[in-house]
């Protein structure tokens, strides 16, 4: 995936949540930049808007918390 990525919005609620999401369910366009993972992970804010579209889980946390934001599971 090779797409510029601006940052986390800022805001008062710094929770966000953190899910796996399988390729096979997004757009071909964006399917074709992942390559060959099965599953990705979504950074989503508490108004469920996706904020970040990441490699894997450890990765979606981290950028969670660079940008001072609190992640959790989300199933």
């Amino acid at each position: 995936m090779d797409v510029k990525f601006n940052g986390l919005p800022e805001g008062e609620n710094r929770i966000v949540y953190v899910r796996p999401l399988a390729v096979e369910g997004l757009p071909e366009a964006l399917r074709a930049q992942i390559g060959a993972l099965k599953t990705v992970y979504a950074v989503h804010g508490e108004n469920g808007e996706q904020l970040a579209l990441v490699a894997d889980r450890k990765l979606a946390f981290s950028l969670a918390r660079e940008h001072d934001m609190a992640p959790v599971n989300a199933h």
